[in-house]
């Protein structure tokens, strides 16, 4: 019989990589953002939000405030790492989104299990009119132009499919994935972030997030979550399973009472809280929640151990990212 030995999740935003000095850049990205939401996820330009703002915000923004926030988000990355690490598990399940980097309009699925044999992470290079902040973050954590290919657990994605089939999920598989750029920055993020040298086997799973009409309700992610835990039970062969969400929390506009919420109902192991997020709130970057509620319904058999949560305002208005990490073993 398995064993699922841990539970992680982890944010995954280019905050991760970026230095002090580069928040007030992305600031300035935010600023002229077309698309930006409230929190309501109605499409509002960014004075309409500065106007609604707390004018506490702006405190944020202090310079100590952001060098506390990028440390302590640095030792949540390096906290999941070494707990990855020291569970030593078989395989890592990856619950992520990807944002039309494989997966574009003629076949987005709701639901997809990966499982060749291996996994290609290519780093595609920049626009020649890259901001300079952007070649700064990529650089804290890979090479320019290093393609790597990493091992999959092919025979366990199989098994993990007939499972959920067998637990009514009509899900979608690939063996090859249908772009040449390679796995999506979700699944990408905690290769390079958190697996040294010697990394471990994986299980894509990848929701679509993002993208209407089909993006997965939180009650189907939950049920989702739930029947990847059954199905990881009963494989007979003693593998020790590991799952991590990769993405979220709120962004690009923080909503601080929803991230809060979260992480409160994953502390409280409130299942409940969670399948009831209204769909409105799961917009933008705030959809990759998706992800943590997943892996929230497949830990229901460990213990909440660990959580952090930084809110990283990079404006006045209250645009950034929630950054949040969460351990159960």
């Amino acid at each position: 019989m398995a064993d699922l030995v841990l539970a992680l999740a982890t944010s995954h935003s280019p905050v991760l990589g970026s230095a002090v000095e580069d928040f007030a850049l992305h600031g300035e990205r935010d600023k002229a953002n077309p698309g930006l939401l409230d929190k309501e996820g109605r499409p509002c330009a960014y004075v309409d939000l500065l106007a609604a703002a707390d004018p506490t915000i702006a405190d944020a923004l202090e310079p100590d405030v952001i060098v506390r926030r990028v440390e302590a988000c640095q030792q949540g990355i390096a906290k999941l790492a070494g707990m990855l690490e020291q569970a030593a598990p078989d395989v890592l399940i990856i619950v992520g989104d990807d944002q039309q980097e494989q997966f574009l309009e003629d076949n987005m699925p709701a639901m997809l299990v990966y499982w060749g044999d291996t996994i290609e992470n290519d780093v595609l290079p920049l626009p020649a009119d890259a901001p300079s902040y952007w070649r700064r973050a990529r650089s804290q954590f890979h090479e320019e132009h290093a393609r790597r290919t990493y091992p999959v657990d092919a025979l366990h994605g199989l098994h993990l499919i007939e499972g959920l089939v067998d637990r009514g999920f009509d899900i979608s598989h690939s063996r090859v994935l249908p772009r040449p750029s390679g796995e999506g920055h979700a699944f990408g993020f905690v290769h390079r972030r958190l697996m040294g040298d010697q990394p471990i086997p994986i299980i894509p799973v990848v929701l679509n997030t993002y993208f209407p009409p089909n993006q997965p309700t939180p009650e189907r992610c939950s049920d989702l979550g739930r029947a990847i835990a059954q199905t990881v039970a009963g494989w007979e062969d003693g593998a020790r399973v590991a799952i991590i969400a990769s993405g979220g929390l709120s962004h690009f506009t923080i909503d601080e009472d929803l991230d809060r919420g979260i992480m409160t109902a994953i502390r409280d192991r409130d299942g409940d809280a969670l399948r009831a997020i209204p769909r409105r709130k799961l917009n933008s970057g705030n959809s990759e929640i998706r992800n943590w509620i997943t892996v929230a319904a497949a830990a229901q058999s460990l213990t909440p151990a660990w959580q952090h949560y930084e809110p990283c305002y990079r404006t006045p208005a209250g645009t950034g990212c929630g950054i949040g990490f969460a351990i159960w073993n």
